[in-house]
Parts: C-alpha cells; sequence; structure tokens
C-alpha cells in the first residue's frame, strides 16, 4: 500500500475501476483493421497486407474469427481497414492470397434491416 493511504485498494495507472478487462486508453470494437500473414512494401513505402488476411479489431489480440494473433504470427496492419466483400476476385498479381470467410462473415453484417437473413415470399392471410 502507498503511504498515507486509507487502506483500500487501488486499482494500477491505467486500468478503470471495473477491473482488469476495462482499461482505459485502449480502444476495442469499431472499424476491423487487418492482420496478415505476410507484408509487402508499396510502392509509397508503406506497409501492406500480404498472403493469409483476416480481420482484427485494434486494442485485441485475436482476430474477428477468433485466432490468437500471436500463435498465428499474423501481423498487424492497423492502418489498413479491413473493407474486403465476398464478391472480391483475387488474382496472381494481388499480394492478398486468400481472405478468411468466417471474418467476411463477422463483419458483413445483416443485408440491409433484415431481421433474419430469410425472406417469406408466400405469407399467410
Amino acid at each position: 500500500m502507498a503511504s498515507g493511504s486509507t487502506g483500500m485498494w487501488l486499482p494500477p495507472p491505467g486500468m478503470g475501476a471495473g477491473g482488469w478487462g476495462t482499461r482505459t486508453g485502449m480502444k476495442v470494437g469499431g472499424t476491423p483493421a487487418v492482420a496478415a500473414s505476410g507484408e509487402e512494401i508499396g510502392p509509397d513505402g508503406v506497409r501492406e497486407p500480404g498472403g493469409e488476411v483476416h480481420a482484427w479489431l485494434p486494442g485485441q489480440n485475436q482476430t474477428v474469427c477468433g485466432l490468437a494473433l500471436s500463435r498465428t504470427r499474423l501481423r498487424r496492419f492497423p492502418h489498413v481497414r479491413f473493407d474486403y466483400s465476398g464478391t472480391d476476385v483475387l488474382t496472381e498479381a494481388d499480394p492478398v492470397g486468400w481472405i478468411c470467410p468466417r471474418c467476411l462473415a463477422a463483419t458483413a453484417g445483416r443485408r440491409g434491416k433484415e431481421k433474419h437473413g430469410w425472406i417469406r415470399q408466400s405469407p399467410r392471410p
């Protein structure tokens, strides 16, 4: 305990009063960025993702599909947004070789304002 303390335990600096899971100053959520298995340097000198590409929320240690970044050795690209879609066509010239279908599904969300993934064609009267 610190000197002059009232006997209560206080969380260390940077940790919220809610406990270990509520750190302040760390942004969790928001727009997903890219985590990839490889990297290439673009013509402008900026790192670009290559190889296997996953969605990653900055502030977390795993991808959206649940892979641990450290165990899979995925590199983080916080400056690159995960804006891929299921209709993207990858060619041999692309540095990205594979886009995770689980991450695509998790970031796509629902179509429009639908509650379900299906539409009733002929409802009963």
